[in-house]
Protein backbone atom coordinates (compact mmCIF):
# COMPACT_ATOMS: atom_id res chain seq x y z
CA UNK A 1 0.00 0.00 0.00
CA UNK A 2 1.54 3.30 -1.10
CA UNK A 3 1.11 6.59 0.73
CA UNK A 4 -1.84 7.86 -1.32
CA UNK A 5 -3.68 4.58 -0.83
CA UNK A 6 -2.90 4.72 2.90
CA UNK A 7 -4.19 8.28 3.23
CA UNK A 8 -7.38 7.31 1.43
CA UNK A 9 -7.82 4.30 3.70
CA UNK A 10 -7.32 6.42 6.81
CA UNK A 11 -9.91 8.97 5.74
CA UNK A 12 -12.43 6.31 4.79
CA UNK A 13 -11.94 4.45 8.08
CA UNK A 14 -12.28 7.69 9.99
CA UNK A 15 -15.45 8.66 8.11
CA UNK A 16 -16.96 5.27 8.95
CA UNK A 17 -15.90 5.14 12.61
CA UNK A 18 -15.55 8.72 13.73
CA UNK A 19 -12.38 8.01 15.72
CA UNK A 20 -9.12 6.15 15.09
CA UNK A 21 -6.40 4.91 17.40
CA UNK A 22 -2.85 5.03 16.06
CA UNK A 23 -1.80 1.56 17.23
CA UNK A 24 -5.05 -0.05 16.15
CA UNK A 25 -5.03 1.34 12.62
CA UNK A 26 -1.30 0.68 12.22
CA UNK A 27 -1.94 -3.01 12.87
CA UNK A 28 -4.93 -2.97 10.54
CA UNK A 29 -2.99 -1.43 7.66
CA UNK A 30 0.20 -3.37 8.32
CA UNK A 31 2.52 -0.39 8.87
CA UNK A 32 4.31 1.11 11.84
CA UNK A 33 2.65 3.40 14.36
CA UNK A 34 5.22 6.07 13.46
CA UNK A 35 4.09 5.95 9.83
CA UNK A 36 0.45 6.35 10.86
CA UNK A 37 1.31 9.28 13.13
CA UNK A 38 3.02 11.03 10.21
CA UNK A 39 0.05 10.34 7.95
CA UNK A 40 -2.41 11.68 10.53
CA UNK A 41 -0.29 14.78 11.05
CA UNK A 42 -0.28 15.35 7.27
CA UNK A 43 -4.06 15.04 7.06
CA UNK A 44 -4.52 17.29 10.09
CA UNK A 45 -2.42 19.98 8.39
CA UNK A 46 -4.93 19.90 5.52
CA UNK A 47 -7.80 20.20 8.03
CA UNK A 48 -9.23 16.83 7.06
CA UNK A 49 -9.24 15.54 10.63
CA UNK A 50 -8.42 16.58 14.20
CA UNK A 51 -5.52 14.97 16.00
CA UNK A 52 -6.03 13.58 19.48
CA UNK A 53 -3.72 11.98 21.97
CA UNK A 54 -3.13 8.56 20.43
CA UNK A 55 -5.12 9.03 17.24
CA UNK A 56 -7.59 11.26 15.42
CA UNK A 57 -11.27 12.20 15.25
CA UNK A 58 -13.38 13.42 12.35
CA UNK A 59 -14.12 16.88 11.21
CA UNK A 60 -17.27 17.42 9.18
CA UNK A 61 -15.24 17.63 5.97
CA UNK A 62 -13.93 14.12 6.39
CA UNK A 63 -17.20 12.74 5.03
CA UNK A 64 -16.67 14.47 1.70
CA UNK A 65 -13.18 13.39 0.71
CA UNK A 66 -11.24 15.50 -1.77
CA UNK A 67 -11.11 13.80 -5.15
CA UNK A 68 -7.36 13.27 -4.98
CA UNK A 69 -8.00 10.88 -2.06
CA UNK A 70 -10.85 9.05 -3.79
CA UNK A 71 -9.40 8.21 -7.18
CA UNK A 72 -7.87 4.86 -6.17
CA UNK A 73 -11.04 3.33 -4.71
CA UNK A 74 -12.68 0.80 -7.06
CA UNK A 75 -10.60 1.92 -10.03
CA UNK A 76 -11.03 -1.21 -12.16
CA UNK A 77 -14.79 -1.27 -11.69
CA UNK A 78 -15.10 2.43 -12.47
CA UNK A 79 -13.03 2.02 -15.63
CA UNK A 80 -15.40 -0.69 -16.85
CA UNK A 81 -18.39 1.50 -16.04
CA UNK A 82 -16.75 4.37 -17.90
CA UNK A 83 -16.15 2.31 -21.04
CA UNK A 84 -19.71 0.94 -21.01
CA UNK A 85 -21.14 4.43 -20.63
CA UNK A 86 -18.97 5.82 -23.41
CA UNK A 87 -20.28 3.09 -25.72
CA UNK A 88 -23.77 4.65 -25.50
CA UNK A 89 -22.63 7.80 -27.33
CA UNK A 90 -23.03 7.89 -31.08
CA UNK A 91 -21.22 10.01 -33.70
CA UNK A 92 -22.03 13.67 -33.26
CA UNK A 93 -23.60 13.19 -29.83
CA UNK A 94 -23.82 16.07 -27.40
CA UNK A 95 -23.02 14.72 -23.96
CA UNK A 96 -23.39 16.30 -20.55
CA UNK A 97 -20.88 15.07 -18.00
CA UNK A 98 -20.85 15.98 -14.33
CA UNK A 99 -17.93 15.49 -11.97
CA UNK A 100 -16.75 12.64 -9.77
CA UNK A 101 -14.36 9.73 -10.10
CA UNK A 102 -16.73 7.49 -12.07
CA UNK A 103 -17.74 10.31 -14.41
CA UNK A 104 -14.05 10.96 -15.00
CA UNK A 105 -13.72 7.41 -16.30
CA UNK A 106 -16.64 8.07 -18.66
CA UNK A 107 -14.70 11.04 -20.03
CA UNK A 108 -11.67 8.83 -20.55
CA UNK A 109 -13.82 6.25 -22.27
CA UNK A 110 -15.15 8.89 -24.66
CA UNK A 111 -11.66 10.25 -25.31
CA UNK A 112 -10.27 6.87 -26.32
CA UNK A 113 -13.02 6.10 -28.89
CA UNK A 114 -11.25 6.73 -32.18
CA UNK A 115 -14.53 6.33 -34.10
CA UNK A 116 -16.29 9.15 -32.31
CA UNK A 117 -16.62 12.90 -32.80
CA UNK A 118 -18.51 14.16 -29.78
CA UNK A 119 -19.37 17.38 -27.96
CA UNK A 120 -18.89 17.19 -24.20
CA UNK A 121 -20.40 19.73 -21.85
CA UNK A 122 -18.98 19.53 -18.34
CA UNK A 123 -18.73 21.50 -15.12
CA UNK A 124 -15.72 19.47 -13.93
CA UNK A 125 -12.34 21.16 -14.27
CA UNK A 126 -10.35 17.91 -14.13
CA UNK A 127 -12.44 16.41 -16.93
CA UNK A 128 -12.08 19.58 -18.99
CA UNK A 129 -8.31 19.40 -18.55
CA UNK A 130 -8.20 15.85 -19.88
CA UNK A 131 -10.50 16.46 -22.84
CA UNK A 132 -9.15 19.83 -23.96
CA UNK A 133 -6.30 18.20 -25.89
CA UNK A 134 -8.49 15.60 -27.62
CA UNK A 135 -8.96 16.60 -31.29
CA UNK A 136 -12.17 14.58 -31.74
CA UNK A 137 -13.86 16.17 -28.72
CA UNK A 138 -15.52 19.58 -28.84
CA UNK A 139 -15.38 20.77 -25.26
CA UNK A 140 -17.86 23.15 -23.61
CA UNK A 141 -17.19 24.14 -19.99
CA UNK A 142 -19.81 25.81 -17.84
CA UNK A 143 -18.94 28.88 -15.85
CA UNK A 144 -19.34 28.99 -12.12
CA UNK A 145 -17.44 28.94 -8.87
CA UNK A 146 -14.88 26.16 -8.46
CA UNK A 147 -15.43 23.77 -5.56
CA UNK A 148 -11.90 22.62 -4.60
CA UNK A 149 -12.94 19.31 -3.07
CA UNK A 150 -14.46 17.95 -6.28
CA UNK A 151 -13.04 20.26 -9.01
CA UNK A 152 -16.61 21.07 -10.06
CA UNK A 153 -17.97 24.46 -11.09
CA UNK A 154 -21.22 25.26 -9.32
CA UNK A 155 -23.57 28.17 -8.70
CA UNK A 156 -25.92 30.35 -10.77
CA UNK A 157 -23.44 31.03 -13.58
CA UNK A 158 -22.91 27.32 -14.15
CA UNK A 159 -26.64 26.61 -14.01
CA UNK A 160 -27.43 29.48 -16.42
CA UNK A 161 -25.13 28.13 -19.13
CA UNK A 162 -26.24 24.53 -18.67
CA UNK A 163 -29.88 25.63 -18.81
CA UNK A 164 -29.45 26.83 -22.40
CA UNK A 165 -28.07 23.57 -23.80
CA UNK A 166 -29.66 20.58 -25.48
CA UNK A 167 -28.06 17.20 -24.71
CA UNK A 168 -28.44 13.77 -26.22
CA UNK A 169 -27.06 12.10 -23.10
CA UNK A 170 -26.44 13.24 -19.54
CA UNK A 171 -24.01 11.09 -17.56
CA UNK A 172 -24.48 11.72 -13.86
CA UNK A 173 -21.99 10.74 -11.20
CA UNK A 174 -23.84 10.40 -7.88
CA UNK A 175 -23.09 9.82 -4.21
CA UNK A 176 -26.16 7.69 -3.69
CA UNK A 177 -28.97 6.06 -5.67
CA UNK A 178 -31.95 5.05 -3.57
CA UNK A 179 -34.81 3.20 -5.32
CA UNK A 180 -37.43 5.43 -3.66
CA UNK A 181 -35.72 8.80 -3.27
CA UNK A 182 -33.62 8.64 -6.44
CA UNK A 183 -30.16 10.01 -7.22
CA UNK A 184 -28.49 12.17 -4.58
CA UNK A 185 -25.28 14.14 -4.02
CA UNK A 186 -23.42 15.25 -0.91
CA UNK A 187 -23.32 18.88 -2.01
CA UNK A 188 -26.43 20.84 -2.95
CA UNK A 189 -24.61 22.91 -5.59
CA UNK A 190 -23.42 19.81 -7.40
CA UNK A 191 -26.91 18.32 -7.17
CA UNK A 192 -28.35 21.42 -8.84
CA UNK A 193 -26.00 21.14 -11.84
CA UNK A 194 -26.77 17.44 -12.22
CA UNK A 195 -30.47 18.27 -12.14
CA UNK A 196 -30.11 20.89 -14.88
CA UNK A 197 -28.12 18.48 -17.07
CA UNK A 198 -30.79 15.81 -16.62
CA UNK A 199 -33.62 18.21 -17.46
CA UNK A 200 -32.05 19.03 -20.84
CA UNK A 201 -31.08 15.50 -21.92
CA UNK A 202 -32.89 13.00 -24.12
CA UNK A 203 -31.51 10.16 -21.98
CA UNK A 204 -30.20 10.24 -18.42
CA UNK A 205 -27.53 7.73 -17.49
CA UNK A 206 -26.44 7.29 -13.87
CA UNK A 207 -22.94 5.87 -13.52
CA UNK A 208 -22.47 4.49 -10.04
CA UNK A 209 -20.23 2.01 -8.27
CA UNK A 210 -22.25 -0.77 -6.63
CA UNK A 211 -21.40 0.67 -3.20
CA UNK A 212 -23.63 3.67 -4.02
CA UNK A 213 -26.78 1.60 -4.61
CA UNK A 214 -29.37 1.89 -1.86
CA UNK A 215 -27.57 4.87 -0.32
CA UNK A 216 -28.80 8.43 0.22
CA UNK A 217 -26.82 11.64 0.40
CA UNK A 218 -27.85 15.15 1.43
CA UNK A 219 -29.27 16.66 -1.75
CA UNK A 220 -31.71 15.08 -4.20
CA UNK A 221 -30.83 15.29 -7.89
CA UNK A 222 -33.68 13.50 -9.67
CA UNK A 223 -36.17 10.75 -8.94
CA UNK A 224 -35.60 7.18 -10.02
CA UNK A 225 -38.36 7.55 -12.59
CA UNK A 226 -36.22 10.12 -14.40
CA UNK A 227 -33.26 7.74 -14.77
CA UNK A 228 -33.20 5.91 -18.10
CA UNK A 229 -30.07 3.79 -17.60
CA UNK A 230 -28.03 2.72 -14.58
CA UNK A 231 -24.52 1.45 -15.26
CA UNK A 232 -22.84 -0.20 -12.28
CA UNK A 233 -20.27 -2.90 -11.66
CA UNK A 234 -20.71 -6.66 -11.59
CA UNK A 235 -20.62 -6.76 -7.78
CA UNK A 236 -24.17 -5.38 -7.70
CA UNK A 237 -26.41 -8.28 -6.72
CA UNK A 238 -29.74 -9.24 -8.27
CA UNK A 239 -31.39 -8.11 -5.05
CA UNK A 240 -29.65 -4.73 -5.22
CA UNK A 241 -30.70 -3.94 -8.79
CA UNK A 242 -34.21 -5.41 -8.69
CA UNK A 243 -35.89 -2.24 -7.31
CA UNK A 244 -34.48 -0.19 -10.20
CA UNK A 245 -35.62 -2.68 -12.79
CA UNK A 246 -39.09 -2.64 -11.25
CA UNK A 247 -39.18 1.14 -11.75
CA UNK A 248 -38.35 0.82 -15.45
CA UNK A 249 -34.64 1.62 -15.29
CA UNK A 250 -32.39 -0.21 -17.75
CA UNK A 251 -29.54 -1.70 -15.70
CA UNK A 252 -26.13 -2.68 -17.00
CA UNK A 253 -23.72 -4.55 -14.73
CA UNK A 254 -20.20 -4.55 -16.17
Amino acid sequence: MNRDERLTALLELLAARGRLGTDEVAAELGVSAATIRRDLDHLAEQQLLSRTRGGAVTQAVSYDLPMRYRTSAGTDEKQRIGRAAAALAGPGSVVGLTGGTTATEVARGLATRSDLDVTVVTNALNIAGELAVRPRVKLVVTGGVARPRSYQLIGPYAARIADELSLDLAFLGVDGLDPVLGATARHEGEAELCRVFAAHAERVVVVAHSSKLGRRALAKIIGTDQVDVLITDAAATDQAVAPYLERGVEVQRV
